[in-house]
Parts: structure tokens; C-alpha cells; sequence
């Protein structure tokens, strides 16, 4: 049984935790507990999130092991310097901290994975481009209207979010960068407004609400049975929780869920919740059949940007294929009708389990792409996702078709000019 806070800090002073790995006390602090630092030996991840600190020890540092910090939700008006002596630490959480000002000398050696969504900053440090292993920078909800330009040089960069920022326009370096796969820039300056969708309302009182069928970032997932038109419909309600995510807002998720259009590999948006009794907003989509389940687990602290996949799961080459197909298929019906999706992984991917049907799902990090060969530089960061995706399809599979393996390596080298687009993707696999 996992102690609470509070008698997880009791256990601390007590002394109790000697030799512990993992310090988890949410919620509970306004002042960094000095007897943290008798774990040096040993603490690898410290959560403190949800408190109401206002700093941390200059001294920090002294956590020699220390890889893994949470602090979202306290109120740091500046990044602790501090954390940059700490020679281990290679991912931050500082999520809706207030904070405005980020120094360089506050970036560890080794960071790799750096989350400042839903804070006040302006501007970054070109010490963020000088740190080789950083893989996964999280911007959206902040104030920035450019980035630093070191991180032309950010090699290992596979993600990144710039949702609801101040953009007038992209770096023009960004789309050059070789590892980039997963970009998210909607509600900036710089992408013009969804096209209005002619989409059905979908009023509450027509709606029976059933179980819960799952929860992300941005909502919650009901089955509900819509009595619209004379006729009852299953379909799967989302209730948006209308809180800035890591990817982006999600209003930009409704609208970009809307303009997808309909296609067999989408999950789709039949209708739009209006009338809800507290104003929540919501999405009416496809009910899948019950028995279809994600692909993969979502990326862990250790893999960073990469899914989790059960060890256990393998696949017939031909349903790897379908997979994939439908995958790509999704993919470049969304490219043609001018969105990025920006979030194309396994952990969003619901199939059948068995002969390979596939949807993609999760619209939070999509963006309008610009027209012409901006808009195609932007759509080769997401071949270069989807490749990835097809590389762990297959390495899932006993055998394969070589011109499989040259597929997803042209899709995945490091001068994204030289990736096809989604569309010649398609037609190189051919029919599912």
C-alpha cells in the first residue's frame, strides 16, 4: 500500500526511507525537507509537486543520483539555477509553475526531457540548444514568440510543443532538424484559423451516458447512446476538462477533430455536445467495438519519447502491414486536408488485436499546416514519426519483406528533404 504525503514525510524525518530510489510527496509542502538530502546515496526520482514552494536549496546539487524532478504546480516565479549542479538530473517537470524566467545556468549537463508547460516565459537560454541529449522539450501555454537559435543544433530533439504561444512564424532550422518526429504549434499567431466545418450538434438531452471507457489529458471518454434524428446511435462521448495540456489547448483539439473529415482509419467527429448543464464541451465519435485496445503504453520516464510495448506482443507480418497501412492511410488524408497530427504513436492507435484494423486517435498536438513546401517540410517531420512507428511494427514480426525495412529507413533518415511524403508512402505500400 503507497503512504500518503504527509506519512510519507513522517517516515522521512522518522528516518524510515533509507536507501530509497523514489520520493513521491505531492501535495504537501511549502518548504524542501532537509532530510531529503540523507538519501544522496541512493534517490533517483523526487516528486514535489503540488505544494507551494517558492524555491529550492542552493545546494541541490549534494543529490548526486538524482534523475528525475517534479515540481509542477508549486510557484517558481525562476527557474532554480541551482538544478544545473545537479549532474545526473535529466528530466524536469515545472508544469503551471508561474514561472517567467528561465537562466541558463539552471539546465543540468544531462537533460533530456524538460516540461515548462503552462507558465510565463518570454524567452529561452541558448544554453537549451547546448545540452546534446535533450530529446523532449514541452513549451505549450507559455509566452514565446521565438526560440533560441542553439537549438539549430539539437540533433537528439525528437519532440517538441509550441501550442498556444505567441509565434508569428517557425524557425526556419526547425524543419531541418534530423531526429525531429513529433511537432505540435496550434493556436499561435502563425496558424490560421480551422475552416468552419457544416458538423451536427449534438444536444445533451439527447444523450443517455453510459460507462466510462477511458481518460487522457484533455478529457474523458464516455459510452453514450445519442437518440438524435428519431433514431438511437451508440457513439463515444468526449468531455473536454478545458485545462491547457501538454500538448496544446483543447478547443484546438475539437476544431481539428471537426475539419479531419471523415475517413476509415479516424476515429472520427460525428457531432459537436452542445446544452451540457455546466457548460463542459464535448465530442461525439465513433464507437469502436469493445474489444479493440491501444497499441502501446505511452512513453515512460526511462524510454522518453519512445511507447511502451508489452513484451509479450507479436505480430504476423501481414497484420504489421495493416497496421501500418492504415496508420499511413490516416495520416495522408489528414496532410491532404491541411492538419498535421503531431502525436502519430502506437499509444495512439486503437486496433483489433487480431487481423490488424487500425484508428488513429487523439487530436490535442494536431495543427493547420501552411500551404506549399512549408506545409510539406512540416508533413516530413510526421513521415519521420510514422517510420519510426513501422520500425517497432517490424521489430515485433519474426520475418518481413525487405522492401518493408527500405521503407521505413527512407522515412526515417536524418535530412528530412529526402523522406517522401505521406501520400507516396501510401502507394509504396499498396493495398492493405
Amino acid at each position: 500500500m503507497r503512504l500518503s504525503s504527509t506519512d510519507t514525510l513522517t517516515a522521512l524525518r522518522r528516518g524510515d526511507l533509507a536507501g530509497v530510489r523514489e520520493l513521491r510527496l505531492p501535495g504537501c509542502l511549502d518548504e524542501f525537507p532537509q532530510e531529503i538530502f540523507g538519501l544522496a546515496d541512493s534517490l533517483e526520482v523526487l516528486d514535489l509537486s503540488g505544494g507551494t514552494l517558492t524555491r529550492l536549496p542552493d545546494d541541490i546539487g549534494r543529490l548526486r543520483n538524482l534523475r528525475v524532478l517534479f515540481c509542477s504546480g508549486n510557484r517558481f516565479d525562476r527557474m532554480p539555477p541551482a538544478l544545473g549542479d545537479c549532474a545526473a538530473l535529466s528530466q524536469i517537470g515545472m508544469r503551471g509553475t508561474g514561472t517567467r524566467e528561465v537562466p541558463g545556468e539552471a539546465l543540468p549537463p544531462r537533460l533530456r526531457w524538460l516540461t515548462l508547460t503552462d507558465n510565463r516565459i518570454e524567452r529561452l537560454p541558448n544554453a537549451l540548444g547546448e545540452r546534446p541529449h535533450l530529446q523532449k522539450l514541452l513549451l505549450a501555454g507559455n509566452r514565446l514568440r521565438d526560440l533560441p537559435g542553439s537549438l539549430a543544433n539539437a540533433e537528439n530533439l525528437e519532440l517538441i510543443r509550441l501550442s498556444a504561444n505567441r509565434f508569428a512564424g517557425l524557425p526556419p532550422w526547425l524543419t531541418a532538424l534530423p531526429s525531429l518526429a513529433w511537432l505540435s504549434f496550434a493556436g499561435n499567431p502563425l496558424e490560421g484559423e480551422v475552416p468552419p466545418q457544416d458538423i451536427a450538434l449534438v444536444p445533451w438531452a439527447d444523450l443517455d451516458l453510459g460507462e466510462r471507457l477511458g481518460e487522457g489529458a484533455s478529457g474523458v471518454i464516455h459510452r453514450a447512446l445519442w437518440r438524435g434524428g428519431g433514431e438511437a446511435r451508440p457513439v463515444a462521448l468526449k468531455l473536454f476538462k478545458g485545462a491547457m495540456t501538454s500538448d496544446g489547448l483543447p478547443e484546438r483539439e475539437m476544431a481539428a477533430c471537426l475539419a479531419a473529415g471523415d475517413h476509415p482509419n479516424l476515429t472520427g467527429g460525428l457531432g459537436r455536445l452542445v446544452g451540457h448543464p455546466d457548460g463542459m464541451e464535448g465530442l461525439a465519435l465513433r464507437l469502436l467495438p469493445s474489444h479493440w485496445r491501444v497499441l502501446a503504453g505511452p512513453p515512460s520516464l526511462s524510454s522518453c519519447s519512445r511507447d511502451v510495448y508489452d513484451p509479450a506482443l507479436r505480430l504476423d507480418p501481414g497484420v504489421a502491414l495493416r497496421i501500418a497501412h492504415a496508420t499511413a492511410s490516416a495520416a495522408a488524408h489528414l496532410h491532404e486536408r491541411g492538419l498535421l497530427h503531431g502525436d502519430l504513436y502506437a499509444h495512439n492507435l486503437l486496433w483489433d488485436g487480431t487481423a490488424g484494423a487500425a484508428v488513429l486517435s487523439d487530436f490535442g498536438a494536431a495543427s493547420m499546416l501552411p500551404p506549399g513546401p512549408a506545409g510539406e517540410a512540416l508533413q516530413r517531420i510526421e513521415v519521420k514519426a510514422w517510420g519510426l512507428l513501422l520500425g517497432e511494427l517490424l521489430a515485433r514480426c519474426e520475418a518481413g519483406r525487405d522492401d518493408i525495412g527500405t521503407l521505413a529507413r527512407a522515412c526515417t533518415q536524418p535530412d528530412p528533404k529526402d523522406r517522401p511524403l505521406m501520400a507516396e508512402v501510401v502507394a509504396a505500400l499498396g493495398a492493405p
